[in-house]
């Protein structure tokens, strides 16, 4: 056991090694509009303070100083430039988005004033308690939410229309944004058929290639799929071709140790550089990753469902940093990082996780019950009750 064990790298390795050599994807310049649902290849800095100018936040007066009544000099609109008030005893109707006015610094709602006219000249009279007013306010302050330089946005944000409209408030008619991956999910196996067909007695359908497909989908990206047989021949015919025209595979099956398993021999003869081969883990042991000279990148997963999920989960997607809470007592013998499937609860302000054990790695319909997998390290045997460990969420 040791020396199997022994050819096997951890989990924090293989994760690091994934981190060091994922895709670089290319950049490309597109419209603002274009760039919605895209990855943002670029900061996004203010080219002015925000807002470039001490701000009307609300419909009412603009004063100097606190008085009971005010003679109205003019109005100031939004979209003007900024007048001035020329007496500190008068003040002057603003509107919501406009400049405050040179020589005021506070803004007083029409619904606490009343507008009258005496002698032809139209006064503002306080309707609330004085001390009810306090100065600077109803005003949004220049540069008080971002400064002219801040980075707005930072590159790596999938575009939103939240997104959009930062863009467009500094001016950014076009952006740069990540082209995304062309990804292929290919199944291989002899005893897979199409969902559509009527599988004989020692045949399944494919489920793992549209699993892959609908979670890299929910990510923004689409995949092509593929169905390879354990041929030989093939195997090296199709790959070949499908690595020339992608820059991500997703392979599921061919990597243990079986007689047909000639995925890892075949990517090496396509100069697909093996990175690792075997993490101490379970489920999804057998996995493999590796790197063509092109920088595209290879990951062949193991063939069993829950393998092929968690493994996905785990080194393909982005992680979230999340722990849970064990509420029961777990306990794994194997010198391996254990990966337990488990539902969550909120309990006491905690993330709370029930574990789903001994269902085995083809069990992947136990998966609908789950969240995601929670991650036992390597160094224990026994996971106590309480006990805090990471969390790999596959459902949000």
């Amino acid at each position: 056991m040791l020396s199997v064990l022994s050819k096997m790298i951890s989990v924090k390795e293989a994760l690091k090694i994934v981190e060091e050599n994922a895709f670089i994807p290319k950049v490309s310049e597109v419209s603002l509009l274009e760039s919605v649902g895209k990855v943002l290849a670029e900061n996004i800095t203010a080219d002015r303070d925000f807002p470039p100018f001490n701000r009307v936040a609300m419909d009412g007066i603009a004063i100097a100083q606190t008085l009971d009544s005010f003679k109205i000099e003019t109005i100031q609109y939004a979209g003007e430039a900024q007048k001035s008030l020329q007496n500190p005893e008068n003040c002057m109707e603003v509107m919501t988005g406009a400049v405050l006015p040179s020589g005021c610094n506070t803004v007083i709602r029409y619904e606490d004033i009343e507008i009258q006219e005496v002698d032809g000249v139209k006064v503002a009279k306080i309707s609330i308690p004085l001390s009810e007013i306090s100065q600077g306010q109803n005003v949004h302050r220049q540069g008080s939410d971002r400064k002219m330089g801040d980075i707005l946005l930072q590159k790596g944000l999938k575009i939103s229309p939240s997104e959009i409209a930062v863009m467009a408030s500094v001016g950014k008619a076009s952006v740069k944004v990540e082209i995304p991956p062309k990804v292929a999910v290919i199944s291989t196996g002899d005893e897979l058929v199409e969902i559509t067909a009527n599988p004989l007695p020692y045949q399944i359908r494919m489920s793992n290639s549209y699993m892959l497909s609908a979670a890299l989908d929910r990510v923004g990206v689409k995949a092509n799929l593929f169905h390879l047989t354990d041929d030989k021949e093939e195997l090296f015919i199709k790959l070949q071709e499908i690595l020339a025209n992608h820059d991500i595979l997703l392979l599921s099956g061919g990597v243990s140790a079986g007689k047909k398993d000639f995925v890892p021999e075949i990517l090496a003869n396509l100069g697909v550089k093996k990175l690792f081969h075997k993490v101490a883990q379970k489920p999804g042991k057998p996995f493999w990753f590796g790197k063509t000279e092109e920088g595209k990148t290879v990951f062949a997963l193991p063939g069993n469902p829950v393998s092929t999920f968690l493994c996905f989960c785990k080194y393909f997607l982005e992680r979230r940093n999340e722990v849970v809470v064990l509420d029961k007592d777990v306990f794994f013998k194997p010198n391996l990082t254990y990966f337990v499937p488990v539902k969550t609860y909120f309990q006491d302000g905690k993330l709370m996780a029930t574990p789903f054990e001994g269902s085995g790695s083809a069990d992947f319909a136990n998966l609908t019950d789950c969240d995601g997998f929670v991650e036992l390290p390597a160094e224990s045997q026994v996971f106590k009750k309480g006990e805090v460990f990471e969390f790999v969420r596959f459902r949000f």
